[in-house]
């Protein structure tokens, strides 16, 4: 049997706060499998052990046990932010794209398109460009 690079060794004020957390319900499902997957790493548990009775993929089990190793306990049971693109409108921003929507539209047209909203939204510069497929997501979401 090969030796684990990351062994988990939790103090018993560490395994008294994870039980806890288990024993307490104000943290998220993600949270208490990964509490789960600490204490049964703790016990001296194989992997695959650790994988069925927490409920998690194997790689889950690695990437908790070395976060929590390299990173600490802390860092292991909370959630890193996500990358990714920024809202393209924020919530007054929408506000704004729902008044307009609701108002009449200019003279000329019958009613407002998303590519007439999308476009009107740019020139009043309530956001710098915007995509008429967002507009008519947004407004799906509002109206």
């Amino acid at each position: 049997m090969s030796k684990k690079k990351h062994l988990v060794v939790l103090t018993a004020e560490e395994r008294q706060q994870l039980q806890t957390i288990l024993d307490t319900g104000r943290h998220t499902a993600q949270a208490r499998k990964r509490v789960r997957v600490l204490l049964l790493a703790n016990a001296g548990k194989s992997d695959p052990v650790i994988a069925k009775e927490a409920e998690v993929s194997l790689s889950a089990v690695y990437v908790i046990r070395r976060r929590c190793c390299e990173q600490g306990l802390s860092a292991c049971l909370t959630e890193k932010s996500r990358s990714g693109r920024p809202r393209a409108m924020t919530g007054p921003d929408e506000a704004a794209l729902t008044v307009l929507a609701c108002s009449k539209p200019p003279e000329g047209r019958v009613k407002w398109t998303h590519r007439l909203l999308a476009d009107t939204l740019v020139e009043l510069e309530v956001v710098g460009s915007i995509a008429h497929t967002t507009v008519g997501r947004l407004l799906k979401k509002t109206i």
